[in-house]
């Protein structure tokens, strides 16, 4: 069996692949609390970045945030994400559990998110829209986990509504060469569910922090408050319709929906 984690206070912080930032708030109570309920770091490390990853994928859900900045805390809060916020909060959880990842940005096209977004909303949408996923270190390797972004409730209502001919699939928040089956578990290798949608790498940051400094947010000034006030729960509406055609599993309970705050 593999050494337990002591949690980043172990490790005294002096790893920038291990260290909490602003973003990366792992210290907070609602972080620690939960990190302590699962027994995450009890874990083997396999099985501790599996359960993290797992927990960031289904249970919090695919859905749009206030901004891509925001507090690991703040998305936990809110109870569903997307590509960026999942990233910190993904990040945050694999810190507190003495896990070392960085963050990797890039953009995707506008095209992968329609069908989300439509009409003159999909128009006012900035041609290239950041995005992000955390690598982890793992066996020597740094590994990539995209996969993270859709949970697969969602995926399960996209497959048995719009995207029902399998194969490749771009649009509705996924970008993949085989929508029937993305590679989204966590076994040790590279995940990705939007991967197929990227088209500019800005290359590898210690933390999301430093990347928001030299790149910013997506969406900023007057844009900015009509994507939070009004088109965001738009986006939400047309993420819980397409959840809800998900056929459940055997016993399987369905999510509450994440409705948008403002």
């Amino acid at each position: 069996m593999q050494a337990k984690s002591e949690g980043p206070a172990y490790f005294g912080c002096m790893d920038n692949h291990l260290k909490r930032t602003e973003i990366l708030d792992f210290d907070a109570s609602t972080i620690e609390r939960l990190v302590t309920e699962r027994a995450w770091r009890e874990l083997p490390e396999g099985e501790r970045i599996g359960a993290v990853y797992d927990f960031v994928r289904d249970e919090i859900g695919f859905g749009y945030n206030t901004s891509d900045a925001l507090s690991a805390s703040t998305v936990l809060a809110d109870g569903y994400g997307q590509c960026n916020t999942k990233t910190n909060l993904l990040m945050a959880l694999l810190r507190s559990v003495g896990i070392p990842c960085r963050f990797h940005g890039a953009t995707i096209h506008k095209r992968l998110q329609k069908g989300v977004v439509d009409g003159i909303f999909y128009r006012l949408a900035p041609e290239n829209i950041i995005h992000s996923w955390a690598e982890i270190k793992f066996e020597g390797n740094w590994v990539g986990l995209e996969g993270v972004i859709l949970d697969q409730e969602y995926l399960r209502g996209l497959r048995q509504s719009v995207a029902t001919d399998g194969g490749a699939f771009l649009g509705y928040g996924a970008g993949t060469e085989d929508i029937d089956n993305p590679p989204i578990e966590w076994c040790g290798s590279d995940t990705a569910i939007q991967a197929t949608g990227v088209n500019n790498d800005y290359g590898i940051f210690d933390d999301p922090d430093a990347f928001y400094a030299e790149y910013g947010v997506n969406i900023t000034g007057l844009k900015g408050v009509l994507f939070r006030k009004v088109i965001r729960h738009v986006m939400n509406r047309k993420v819980e319709s397409i959840r809800s055609c998900a056929l459940p599993r055997p016993a399987e309970t369905k999510r509450a929906p994440a409705h948008s705050t403002s």
